[in-house]
């Protein structure tokens, strides 16, 4: 019931919608980041042989380096900024979206590729028509679990070195030993991830994987 209280005076503040906010914004800001480059990168490794065994080796380490060393470097390395924050997080996530579409790149039909070829489809058209269709219940599945492990970190790196954000929030609490405040915090952004997957990622990798369900 003290949390619940702790809750509406934030909401009824404000406080809780700024704070909350910039945290979904760089939310959001390291899962593009993330997904773009770890797409792009697993697609590659995917389609060739070559760059897979010469990036293999470093995808690998990236999987296993631990998420606060990498903050932490990139704090030390880059400064206490935004870009910083966000490329902390996208660098956790990257190697984790690169393993997935790998998989999926080396499970491309070669057929409809060459089909493509033969009607001299240009590349763009043909990365919208024939592969990214074929990639879709990756994607779907690595932005679902993205999102899922993205908040976790963003929270890490705003305890560390922010002076907004949930995260933010959290270690000033903690310093206070304000136990419901920090659940208080803790409840209200858990009901926002809760709401995104509910009413985004999951429709979207239903969407994504019905192919299979009429196929079966």
């Amino acid at each position: 019931m003290v949390v619940l209280e702790r809750l509406w005076a934030l909401a009824a503040s404000g406080e809780l919608w700024f704070h909350t906010g910039m945290t979904l914004a760089r939310v959001l800001a390291a899962f593009a980041v993330a997904m773009v480059a770890g797409g792009a990168l697993g697609l590659w490794m995917g389609r060739s042989a070559a760059a897979d065994r010469w990036l293999n080796p470093t995808l690998v380490v990236l999987l296993n380096l631990p998420a606060l060393v990498v903050i932490v470097l990139c704090y030390i390395w880059i400064g206490l900024n935004e870009t910083a924050a966000i490329l902390s997080v996208a660098l956790n996530k990257i190697p984790v979206v690169a393993v997935l579409l790998r998989e999926a790149g080396r499970a491309l039909s070669p057929d409809l590729d060459d089909m493509a070829r033969v009607f001299g489809m240009r590349p763009l058209s043909r990365l919208r028509h024939v592969v990214l269709p074929q990639l879709a219940p990756a994607i779907a599945a690595a932005a679902r679990s993205g999102i899922a492990l993205i908040w976790k970190i963003v929270l890490v790196v705003e305890f560390l070195g922010r002076s907004n954000g949930v995260g933010f929030k959290l270690h000033m609490h903690f310093s206070n030993f304000d136990v419901a405040r920090v659940l208080a915090w803790a409840l209200a952004f858990v009901v926002v991830m809760l709401l995104i997957d509910l009413m985004i990622l999951r429709p979207w990798q239903d969407s994504a994987n019905r192919w299979r369900q009429d196929a079966a």
